[in-house]
């Protein structure tokens, strides 16, 4: 088996722009409600965000040797995508890798094991996030791919693939289907801000979620 795979293909640059004006939670709902990664990956700040394509990477437990051949690898916009198994009681990643991923111009780095050094990585600026957060020291010994297809938080992710990631989660999205989502994220958003504006002109949520019928049909009883 080749370990890292070098070639593969990236979304345009403007087409990761342009998902990146969307939500995690309204491209989930947009394409479907697919794509939503473990509710337990959050970022170590809530202000963080990113948006960019996937160079995936599996790692042992409590060893992150692949993670540092991946940053070699990784080109600047990537978003680097560790999965560890959910090892939560290791640190696989703090303040200096995080500035070698953010000398590289790398995007983010998302993972299912733990990091640390959190307060210099928020001062640093690079958004990461985690399944955990933890300050055990790991091991460099076992060799695993890069940017082969990753099973990551419930979801399949292969090399290129569009991550999304917010205060609320991460959301992944196909290459090759991303115009289609952010047509379909546009009007999603679109619709939300109708609804909102309808509710402050004195819309109700009854009329305005069409339950007028359903609710008929299920037998509600209101109280005169």
């Amino acid at each position: 088996m080749i370990h890292v795979k070098t070639k593969f293909e990236r979304p345009d640059a403007d087409v990761v722009s342009r998902l990146a004006k969307f939500s995690s939670a309204t491209i989930h709902e947009a394409q479907g409600r697919r794509g939503a990664l473990s509710s337990r990956i959050k970022p170590i700040d809530r202000t963080m965000s990113f948006c960019g394509p996937a160079v995936t990477v599996a790692c042992a437990p409590q060893d992150n040797l692949m993670l540092q051949v991946a940053i070699h690898y990784a080109q600047a916009g990537d978003v680097v995508l560790v999965g560890a198994q959910e090892m939560a009681e290791a640190g696989t990643f703090g303040d200096v890798l995080g500035n070698a991923m953010k000398a590289k111009g790398i995007a983010a780095m998302v993972t299912d094991s733990g990091v640390r050094d959190t307060q210099d990585l928020i001062e640093l600026g690079l958004p990461v996030f985690s399944g955990s957060v933890s300050i055990k020291g790991t091991v460099k010994e076992t060799l695993g791919p890069i940017n082969h297809p990753i099973v990551f938080g419930d979801e399949i992710i292969y090399p290129g693939d569009i991550l999304r990631g917010d205060a609320d989660g991460v959301v992944v999205v196909r290459r090759e289907e991303a115009e289609e989502v952010i047509a379909l994220s546009q009007a999603r958003d679109d619709h939300e801000r109708e609804l909102i504006k309808l509710y402050h002109d004195g819309g109700n949520t009854i009329e305005l979620c069409g339950l007028t019928e359903k609710l008929k049909e299920k037998g509600l009883l209101v109280e005169d």
